[in-house]
């Protein structure tokens, strides 16, 4: 038997924890926003499991999954197999983030301004980052760079052939927008802009200046990150 065999290692319930270190608490005395990604999903779990306290289990689950994206990706069936999660815990995650994904659909009625590519893909990425099937989206802006909606225009691999640059711009001239930012996202978890994606660039930005409607970027959206192509240059 190895020397250490008999060792378990032992993490303190959250009622053992100091106050101060449980996470409802410092919800409730910092705010939500000075938590961290487990701590939030320990919040939801309520409990961990008999080896674990709840903080520990998120973090596993985080691990296990390869972050935040990577469990929200993952399907229903597999999540209720997850060494402590079952059916209840596992509806509770995926209804947390499911509102999460309705709360980023809703935020362009609420006029989010759009100041730099950080905050285009913010807005996308919890919704595109785990899609395992390319979307092409726009977001539609006013005179102001406030969000009119973001506007679904294409689902399939993304290629000159498929993708009718007037199908892009139809919701921006309908709502009579002032501007558009394009967004794709890239599956293979890779945000590096294809010669494709550069060809379909060039396309749309042209498109855009014969309808007056400027196309200030392109987005390609991965799990946790993204590229602006205006930023590199391409096809701007």
């Amino acid at each position: 038997m190895p020397a250490d065999a008999s060792i378990v290692e032992y993490y303190p319930t959250i009622k053992e924890l100091p106050e101060d270190e449980r996470p409802r608490e410092r919800l409730e005395q910092y705010g939500a926003q000075a938590l961290s990604v487990a701590e939030l999903l320990a919040i939801i779990l309520r409990v961990g499991t008999k080896d674990e306290n709840v903080i520990r289990f998120a973090q596993r689950l985080l691990h296990t999954y390869g972050g935040l994206a990577g469990l929200a990706r993952a399907p229903f069936s597999e999540l209720v197999v997850t060494k402590g999660l079952g059916q209840a815990k596992a509806a509770q995650l995926q209804a947390a983030f499911e509102l999460g994904r309705r709360l980023l659909i809703a935020a362009p009625e609420e006029r989010l301004t759009v100041k730099s590519p950080a905050d285009a893909a913010n807005l996308l990425m919890l919704e595109m980052g785990p899609l395992e099937q390319e979307h092409l989206k726009a977001i539609i802006l006013n005179t102001k760079n406030q969000v009119v909606k973001v506007h679904p225009v294409y689902v399939g691999s993304l290629n000159t052939a498929v993708v009718r640059v007037g199908e892009l711009f139809r919701e921006a001239i309908r709502v009579n927008a002032a501007a558009i930012i394009v967004a794709h996202n890239h599956p293979s978890g890779d945000p590096t802009p294809s010669p494709e994606d550069v060809g379909i660039t060039r396309q749309m930005v042209e498109a855009g200046k014969l309808l007056n409607i400027d196309v200030l970027d392109h987005l390609v959206i991965c799990q946790a990150r993204w590229v602006s192509l205006k930023e590199r240059s391409l096809g701007f």
